[in-house]
Formats: C-alpha cells, sequence, structure tokens
C-alpha cells in the first residue's frame, strides 16, 4: 500500500509543480514582464520545487538525511540522466553562449561550498542562510546576462490564451495543494518502505524521491530536444542544480539543522564530485553529442551499480 501512496504522492507533486509553474507564466505574460525574466525566474526556482517541497517536508519532521539526500541524488540524476539522455539522442548542438566561460562557476562552486559546509557534519542554519545569498546572486547574474539565451524556455502558446484571474487562482491553489500535500505523503510512505525493508532513508532519498522529483527536467529537456533546442536543457540543469543546493537545502537547513554522515554517504558524494567535475570538462571541450553521454551515462551505471550492491 505504500508504494501506491509513494507514486501518487510523486505523481502528485510533480503535477502540482507543473501547474504553479504554468501559471507563474500566464501571470508574467499578462503583465507585460519580459521573457528573459519570467526564464530567469522559473529556470532557478520552477523545476525545483519538487525537489524543495521534499526535503523541507522532511526537515520539517527532522528527517535529514531523506532532505539531504534528495538534493544529492538529484544534482546527480539532473546531470548524469538528464543530459546524457539530451546528449545521446540530440542531433546536434551548437549553443551560441560561451557557457564554460560564463556557467562554469555555478557547476562547482554550489558543490564546493557543499562539501565545505558538511565538514563538522551538518548545514546549520548560517550554512542555509549564506546558500540563500548564493540564490539571490544566482538571479542577479541571470537578470544580468544576455536575454536571448534565455527567451526561447518560455511556452509562448500561453500568450495566445485569454488570462483569467478566477481560474489562475483556482490552478495555483490546486497545485500548491498538490505539491505540499504530495511532499507530506511522499516522505511518510517513503519512511514505511524504508522501514519495512530495512532500507536507509538516505537511501529512499536518495533514489526514489530524487529519481523522482528530477522528472520534470527530464521531461522539459527531451520536450526541448523534440523543438530542437536542447542546448537549452544544459543552462535548465546548471540553473536547477543552482537552486537544488541553495534554494533548497537553503530553505531546509533554516527549518532544522541537517545532519550529514559523512562516512556512510562518502561514495554518493563523490559521485555528485565526479558527475560535476565531468560535466565542467564537457563545457570546456564542447562535448555536446554521444561521447558526452558516454562519459555521463558511465557514472550513472556506477551510481546505480554501488546502490544495487
Amino acid at each position: 500500500m505504500d508504494f501506491i501512496i509513494f507514486i501518487a504522492a510523486m505523481s502528485a507533486l510533480i503535477y502540482g509543480a507543473d501547474f504553479i509553474i504554468k501559471e507563474s507564466e500566464r501571470i508574467a505574460l499578462h503583465f507585460n514582464i519580459s521573457h528573459f525574466v519570467i526564464g530567469a525566474t522559473l529556470v532557478a526556482f520552477g523545476t525545483s520545487l519538487p525537489e524543495m517541497a521534499a526535503s523541507m517536508m522532511a526537515s520539517s519532521v527532522g528527517k535529514s538525511d531523506m532532505a539531504v539526500a534528495n538534493v544529492v541524488g538529484s544534482v546527480i540524476f539532473n546531470i548524469t540522466l538528464v543530459l546524457g539522455v539530451v546528449f545521446l539522442i540530440s542531433k546536434k548542438m551548437n549553443p551560441t553562449r560561451n557557457l564554460f566561460a560564463q556557467d562554469s562557476a555555478w557547476v562547482i562552486v554550489p558543490v564546493v561550498l557543499f562539501f565545505i559546509m558538511i565538514q563538522d557534519g551538518q548545514i546549520s542554519r548560517v550554512d542555509g542562510m549564506l546558500y540563500l545569498l548564493v540564490m539571490v546572486s544566482y538571479l542577479i547574474f541571470l537578470f544580468t546576462s544576455s536575454k536571448e539565451d534565455l527567451e526561447g524556455e518560455i511556452d509562448d502558446s500561453l500568450n495566445k490564451e485569454k488570462f483569467n484571474w478566477i481560474k489562475t487562482i483556482i490552478v495555483l491553489s490546486i497545485g500548491f495543494g498538490l505539491t505540499i500535500g504530495g511532499a507530506n505523503f511522499v516522505i511518510e510512505s517513503g519512511t514505511n518502505i524504508a522501514r519495512d525493508f530495512g532500507i536507509s532513508e538516505w537511501i529512499i532519498g536518495l533514489f526514489l524521491i530524487s529519481l523522482g522529483t528530477s522528472l520534470p527536467e527530464l521531461v522539459v529537456s527531451i520536450v526541448a530536444v523534440k523543438k530542437g533546442n536542447a542546448e537549452m536543457s544544459i543552462g535548465n540543469i546548471i540553473g536547477s542544480n543552482v537552486a537544488n543546493f541553495s534554494m533548497v537545502l537553503g530553505a531546509a537547513s533554516l527549518l532544522n539543522p541537517l545532519s550529514v554522515d559523512l562516512i556512510s554517504t562518502k561514495f554518493d558524494m563523490l559521485i555528485m564530485a565526479a558527475a560535476s567535475i565531468t560535466l565542467l570538462f564537457i563545457l570546456a571541450n564542447k562535448i555536446y553529442n554521444k561521447a558526452g553521454a558516454i562519459f555521463l551515462l558511465t557514472i550513472l551505471a556506477l551510481f546505480i551499480q554501488n546502490a544495487v550492491v
């Protein structure tokens, strides 16, 4: 029964986040806010709503392992699975933006900060506030970078729809209800599954929850590939990972300091670091092809193999 509740709750969490993202776009377009501004804020916030809801809910009930594992797992899946699939199925990628020169710092700095913060075995409220400052600096960076790079991330079909405040308020209410309620049941059912099968809450957060909350990024990226905008997926993943670290961990640690077992989680932390360094290597050498996909999917295979064994 817990498995059914878990799957239903994950679906509610993801669909709720999608409702919120779409209505946020609709409101912004109604008030003639530029596509750049919409894209900048939604890239950093929208696709990370499931991770944020799940980690904050886990933190609020004292389940630090789930809260941190959700972020670590999401970063790993975002880079290795999502970008691995994107590079594998895309025919040709020639980004006009110099991703390594402009975005490489946002790939590695949040990871470095994470490793520094956990050396005392926890992510404190002070660490959380520092991470939220990183989120602010990232938004400032987005607002001052090239507008053309982000314009295509908005669903232009929303421009054609007539705006209706009543409908928007209802949909937003449903979206927040599904997201918050879904997060609550994900944590509760995930805990029961872990208890029934003797699986640690870290593993539940690392795989079941983080993989589920990474589905929005995967779906958005596959759609982008089909529309011939595969290169946008890289920026989306970088932005999502920054938000996962700064906004998700920052908000969760403000609720309760998050403890981290440095010994038992060492391999997963190393995989996250390896994935981030590999992404830097791909950006520096512009390996946006099947070779890059093989690099990333190999790391994913090692990650899954270690968990299975």
